[in-house]
């Protein structure tokens, strides 16, 4: 089992940018996908991005295509979702989860979340 820290959310303009990262604990970080996923108010929780176990694939929303950007260093167990062009759908509580395949869209491990609020 892993366990996963969110950090750097807070509030932002339109037009802005946001770094997210993830720390994992534990020696396993390195055989998962991670992923990224939102959940806005009285929405389901949602597919943003992931990436496959070496860092050299990545799969994002639509939504979200050409605005983030997502990495990792397995060395230091993180993996970042960088966020630009931010708009207000945007906001949302961000969660990073381990996957079994980066395409999947569905998490298994999860973060407690970092609150991502874009103002209009």
């Amino acid at each position: 089992q892993v366990q996963l820290v969110e950090t750097g959310g807070g509030l932002v303009p339109a037009g802005g940018s946001l770094r997210l990262s993830c720390a994992a604990s534990g020696r396993t970080f390195s055989r998962y996908a991670m992923g990224w996923f939102r959940q806005a108010p009285g929405v389901e929780r949602e597919f943003v991005a992931s990436i496959d176990l070496n860092g050299v694939s990545t799969y994002y929303a639509d939504s979200v295509k050409g605005r983030f950007t997502s990495s990792r260093d397995n060395a230091k167990s993180t993996v970042s979702l960088q966020m630009n062009s931010l708009k207000p759908e945007d906001t949302a509580v961000y969660y990073c989860a381990t996957m079994t395949y980066y395409r999947l869209r569905r998490g298994d491990y999860w973060g407690q979340g970092t609150q991502v609020t874009v103002s209009s």
